[in-house]
């Protein structure tokens, strides 16, 4: 007598199609930008830390305590505290506001103006053009830091005179990226076909143009941010930028520097900060630009 012994088969409960593919793009993303992600995740902790520093710190920054003064790294004082007993942690997180407040601030109004300066040139041309890259090279003659320097000591030192100065400095470079990548545009087909309907020269930039012109200029960007922190830094670090007694990271380093034998730590932590940011800073810039071009993606 024959049985019938085949073992019944379990079928298992179906996964979406997409789940297990875009998990494998995701994880394979962050293993091929892994320093990228890393320095965009310190890069937040210093953002979070400005933003939250009244809560992360039960210190005032600008309290002057002569009893505490030159105290080593403890658990009272994660990073010690300077010459007139501030605390230097506290210091960090409230220092951050004012370089990263110009950094961003001078990066967004350059980023505008040499846009515009770029995409008018490259879109009308001729003796406009002319004109206005000869204006961006004269400007791009003068080393950016020479150039930022000049014009704090013209307009006097303060945040808002700090942001125009090196906005100044870095408008010939986006608008002379603006205008490379226009002229590789305005001879693309859709372009060209948006102008035999008869379309507005505002509705192909809107449409066109500008989208097209993102990747390139967010990549930029960020590369300026780089110097924007690092030109903040060394324009406070001189005496040119923030003024004293409120914290930044320039102004510490720059208060420090003659303890660096007696007392290290003081310059050493906010020096140490400004590295990294701006390392992490240049990192995120470079996994953007291999994520956006699709050349290096692959």
């Amino acid at each position: 007598m024959n049985h019938d012994m085949s073992v019944p088969t379990v079928v298992a409960p179906p996964q979406p199609a997409a789940a297990r593919p875009a998990l494998g793009l995701w994880r394979r993303h962050v293993q091929n930008y892994e320093l990228a992600w890393l320095s965009a995740l310190f890069l937040a902790l210093v953002i979070a830390g400005a933003v939250f520093a009244p809560w992360l710190t039960p210190y005032d920054p600008t309290r002057i305590s002569i009893p505490d003064r030159r105290q080593l790294p403890s658990l009272a004082h994660p990073f010690g505290t300077d010459e007139q007993g501030r605390d230097i942690f506290a210091r960090i997180l409230f220092g951050a506001r004012p370089i990263l407040t110009v950094g961003v601030a001078a990066v967004l109004l350059a980023l505008l103006v040499g846009v515009a300066i770029g995409t008018v040139a490259a879109y009308w041309g001729g003796q406009l053009d002319d004109w206005l890259m000869r204006l961006m090279d004269v400007v791009l003659s003068f080393p950016a830091i020479l150039l930022a320097i000049l014009i704090v000591a013209a307009l006097g030192d303060g945040m808002l005179n700090l942001i125009l100065a090196i906005s100044f400095a870095m408008v010939p470079v986006f608008a002379r990226l603006a205008r490379a990548v226009v002229l590789g545009l305005v001879n693309q087909d859709y372009v060209l076909a948006a102008r035999c309907l008869g379309s507005p020269d505002y509705v192909i930039l809107r449409r066109h143009i500008l989208p097209n012109m993102l990747p390139p200029i967010l990549v930029q960007a960020t590369a300026m941010l780089a110097t924007a922190f690092s030109t903040s830094a060394a324009l406070t670090f001189i005496g040119l930028g923030v003024e004293a007694p409120t914290p930044d990271w320039g102004l510490m380093v720059s208060e420090g520097q003659r303890l660096i034998f007696d007392a290290p730590h003081v310059p050493f932590f906010p020096g140490l900060v400004i590295t990294l940011t701006i390392m992490s800073v240049n990192f995120v810039g470079d996994g953007l630009r291999d994520a956006l071009d699709p050349v290096l993606r692959k």
